[in-house]
């Protein structure tokens, strides 16, 4: 059977898109029916960050996990926890035409993806606050010989930002995403991370329903907007090809509820292979756990 490929906003297949340039935008991944419950269901969810009754958050002051320290909350983690109680999470996470954008760009089949991070990026109440420049599983100390070994791995994911409101935090380096950092690049990263002058950056605008997928290789950063409403899903979704190198970037982020029966209960059918998938991953190459150490930790 052969299915019509999912272009981006510029109608370009998004696989291409994506090797390409390091990112894409496209249009409609979310079905119509779902919006308002999705919008509604973060409301809840940042509600309870934000009043201390949700303790999985991402706190200002702190870019990578773990997250430990903070009261202005920019992220609440694990959307798809039992505890929060929100399903239409799990429902919009395992949907058709987000499953198939995901499928097209990694080259697989439903068969071998693998569930993994499900998050949410919101607007700080305090003060803005930015990210610094980085590649997500590669620090910026570095050194090149390093760096050019770790860009030839193969990533056996991806990940991407759904945006409910319009946002304009993610700035990327197109085509960045393949390739060592130039001498200034470099002395960005490690010497002024947060700067706004970062040669060839390109704001990423997304309009309401609109899904950026990026190569987290590729070189980025987020400014946060205490002034700007944002709700932002930002999940991810490997292939069992990954192995440890998926391990190490996604458990670092604690999953150990994933592997309760709460969980699985509560598991749409179209994500039941996804997570024995996952399952199968933490079982080869972390021992069964769901928990690792940060990447950045200490750094």
């Amino acid at each position: 059977m052969h299915t019509a490929m999912i272009t981006d906003i510029n109608n370009v297949p998004i696989d291409q898109a994506l090797k390409e340039n390091g990112y894409v935008i496209v249009d409609g991944l979310i079905p119509d029916a779902m919006v308002q419950r999705l919008k509604d269901a973060c409301e809840r969810s940042i509600n309870k960050a934000r009043t201390g009754q949700w303790k999985h958050c991402r706190f200002v002051g702190t870019q990578f996990p773990p997250w430990t320290e903070g009261t202005d909350v920019w992220g609440v983690q694990h959307l798809l926890h039992p505890d929060l109680q929100e399903t239409v999470f799990a429902e919009w996470y395992g949907s058709p035409k987000l499953v198939e954008a995901v499928c097209q760009l990694l080259s697989t089949t439903t068969d071998s993806l693998q569930m993994e991070l499900f998050n949410l990026l919101i607007n700080p109440e305090e003060r803005d606050f930015d990210l610094t420049w980085h590649r997500d599983a590669v620090p910026a100390e570095t050194p090149k010989e390093q760096e050019k070994e770790k860009l030839e791995i193969p990533h056996y994911g991806t990940q991407w930002n759904t945006a409910l409101y319009d946002d304009a935090c993610l700035f990327v380096v197109p085509k960045s995403h393949r390739r060592v950092r130039t001498s200034e690049e470099r002395d960005i990263t490690i010497n002024d991370p947060k700067s706004h002058n970062m040669p060839g950056q390109l704001q990423v605008h997304l309009k309401p329903g609109q899904t950026v997928f990026y190569d987290n290789n590729i070189l980025h950063r987020a400014a946060y907007f205490k002034s700007s409403k944002r709700a932002t899903l930002h999940a991810s979704m490997g292939t069992i090809d990954g192995g440890h190198h998926r391990a190490a970037t996604i458990f670092q982020h604690g999953l150990d509820w994933m592997d309760t029966d709460a969980f699985r209960q509560q598991l749409p059918e179209s994500l039941k292979t996804p997570y024995s998938n996952v399952c199968a991953m933490a079982a080869r190459s972390n021992e069964g756990k769901f928990a690792v150490k940060p990447i950045h930790e200490g750094l």
